[in-house]
């Protein structure tokens, strides 16, 4: 799978060196793996634990993937910049770096999501590393639109060639397949645990274009720290094949 992931990313996967080397860029301190993951967001990332649930699905689906986070509430991609998050780039040299801010559904917002995908890719680029967007979903309020939200990251993503994975669509798929899935938490923003899990999808569906069908409704990860992910075989005969569709009708790859 790892020859596969090369062609259909343009990756060059490097081998693991030793960790600790500051700002060397020769020195990545992410483990080797099929995959190595860099989110660069907010609470809609770290919320629920979005990364391990990404290298929970991967595990169970038979791939290597390790992931890193960088997650602060409230944060847009500019205040990583000011925050120098390109740093933590440099040094973890990933594979893929996730990016992710709020829904970004007003024309400002909607260019300030493009300005510092642009400054973070050109960072992203010069470690070998490929960006990608990860749609999420609007408040829910009529106000904000999925629409909104879906036009603004395919845009950041289609201006540096980057990966946009279509989260948000997952969610309406998921909706489409069953108008009872619990996808948002209280604050009817957040995501509840099963919003994530269906990010989760999504990001691993996207990434190694397999399809998710297939995987079981108990995910007991090998991994330490990594976490389960337990769903009933009704739910997954729902979620996988609405994945499935959302990636298939909308992802950039």
């Amino acid at each position: 799978m790892r020859r596969s992931l090369i062609g259909l990313l343009g990756l060059t996967l490097l081998p693991a060196l030793p960790s600790g080397c500051g700002g060397d860029p020769t020195g990545p301190a992410l483990p080797d793996a099929d995959l190595r993951i860099l989110f660069v967001g907010n609470s809609l990332t770290y919320a629920n634990d979005l990364p391990g649930l990404v290298e929970t699905v991967a595990e169970i689906a038979g791939h290597s993937v390790e992931t890193a986070s960088v997650a602060y509430s409230n944060y847009g991609l500019g205040d990583h910049w000011a925050a120098g998050t390109q740093s933590t780039i440099r040094e973890l040299r990933p594979d893929v770096v996730v990016l992710q801010q709020g829904p970004s559904t007003l024309p400002e917002s909607q260019a300030y999501l493009r300005e510092w995908t642009d400054s973070l890719s050109r960072v992203i680029r010069e470690v070998g590393a490929v960006p990608a967007l990860l749609m999420v979903w609007p408040p829910e309020d009529p106000r904000y639109t999925f629409a909104a939200v879906h036009a603004s990251y395919r845009a950041a993503a289609q201006d540096v060639g980057g990966i946009f994975i279509p989260a948000g669509i997952s969610w309406l798929e998921a909706w489409k397949a069953d108008s009872r899935f619990v996808l948002y938490a209280a604050d009817r923003f957040h995501p509840a645990p099963l919003g994530s899990v269906v990010a989760a999808l999504t990001v691993v569906r996207t990434l190694f274009d397999e399809s998710l069908v297939g995987l079981p409704a108990r995910m007991i990860p090998e991994g330490a720290g990594r976490p389960e992910i337990l769903l009933t075989v009704g739910a997954v005969e729902k979620l996988f094949p609405a994945v499935d569709r959302a990636v298939e009708d909308y992802a950039i790859r």
